[in-house]
């Protein structure tokens, strides 16, 4: 009986043992299982993978963030003039149309005016009363000196030429107000005739941009009959989201890209910036000014402003340190003994060569900046060969 249960003791001892082993084999294979698959973005580069690799620091530099708003070549409204009529008429002769260029002075219309005609009377007529009470004060002047009348009659002639000459004046300044020049008033004085017609007339140089008349059409002062633009220099303007507003400044340097240019690059600088939003649109206007002196800028063309933002310290890496996996971008970063980690990062779109890192890495971090695809190749290919 003391045999039989020394070996029943034995028996399950060596049964214990057994399953310990077997349990701690199991779980070393798990361990190692794991370890397998959280090492299989972990690659050793051999030396002849060095010669086509580059490891560097990753580093901030100063960036500055691109601004794309859709926008409009417009003219310059400091130098676009609108031409209405200075009397009120009909619309007899038309020089000037759409697209002529036209200089200061010149006639672009001719209007006849029964108004102007008789503001022309009203004038003759004044200036001849002024000149008959003109007469009768030197008349009275020696009938005074001669006793002949008294002062009382002196003073009240005088006082009727003083009211002759205000009424001259006043019958003065209404053609004045018509457009009547001063030459053409000294012609009238001297030589009685009057002209019914008025002339239309450019008031800057520039190319006629608008109008707005017909011949035999009745005008008014309030009518505006031609606009007039100076388009040497034009306008650029945009409509800037509110919430990038901040990124906009008065004198910042700006590109503006026009399509019918073939997209080529002209650069200015914003010369307004809007103070409101538009509550339609949720936008603010920013304008900037273009030399046009060659005349290829016509407004109305459609235009892309690029408003670069002030420069701040950004974290970047070259294109060529980035891989693509799963359509998630990687970097390699390196560990010890020529090992490196695949880690996935979050980056902004490229911008001359670089993309910025919005998540992932940090100045300091050593990558590969150069080779990363032969690397990443090389990664795949052990991972092929251990799933085998």
């Amino acid at each position: 009986m003391h045999f039989n249960h020394l070996t029943l003791r034995t028996l399950t001892g060596v049964l214990l043992c057994s399953v310990l082993a077997l349990s701690a084999c199991k779980k070393a294979t798990v361990q190692e299982a794991t370890s397998t698959e959280s090492d299989a973005m972990r690659v050793f580069a051999p030396e002849s993978l060095k010669a086509q690799i580059q490891v560097a620091e990753v580093v901030s530099h100063e960036l500055s963030d691109t601004l794309r708003v859709a926008g409009q070549i417009d003219f310059d409204e400091q130098a676009l003039t609108r031409i209405g009529a200075s009397v009120t008429g009909r619309v007899t002769q038309i020089h000037a149309q759409l697209g002529h260029v036209v200089n200061k002075g010149d006639t672009l219309a001719l209007i006849n005016s029964s108004e102007l005609s008789g503001s022309q009377l009203a004038y003759l007529k004044a200036r001849s009363e002024k000149e008959l009470h003109r007469r009768n004060v030197e008349r009275a002047k020696t009938l005074f000196d001669a006793d002949v009348i008294s002062a009382a009659e002196l003073q009240r002639r005088e006082n009727e030429y003083e009211i002759a000459s205000a009424e001259t004046r006043a019958a003065q300044d209404q053609l004045r107000v018509l457009g009547v020049s001063a030459k053409a008033i000294e012609r009238l004085a001297s030589t009685g005739t009057i002209d019914s017609v008025a002339s239309v007339v450019a008031t800057i140089k520039g190319v006629v941009v608008e109008r707005k008349i017909a011949a035999g059409q009745v005008v008014q002062p309030s009518d505006v009959l031609f606009a007039v633009a100076d388009l040497s220099r034009v306008w650029a303007v945009a409509q800037v989201p509110e919430q990038q507003v901040s990124q906009v400044k008065v004198g910042q340097s700006v590109s503006i890209e026009v399509p019918a240019l073939a997209n080529e690059k002209l650069v200015g600088k914003l010369i307004y910036v809007g103070q409101t939003v538009n509550p339609d649109t949720r936008t603010v206007l920013v304008r900037t000014e273009l030399d046009n002196t060659s005349g290829r800028l016509k407004p109305s063309m459609l235009a892309s402003m690029l408003i670069e933002s002030a420069p701040v310290p950004r974290v970047v890496v070259p294109i060529t340190a980035v891989v693509r996996q799963d359509e998630v971008d990687h970097v390699f970063v390196e560990e010890s003994n020529n090992y490196f980690r695949l880690i996935p990062v979050k980056l902004a779109a490229e911008q001359n060569g670089q993309r910025v890192v919005l998540e992932g890495l940090k100045p300091g971090m050593r990558i590969v900046s150069e080779g990363a695809f032969h690397l990443n190749n090389h990664r795949n290919l052990a991972e092929m060969e251990n799933g085998g």
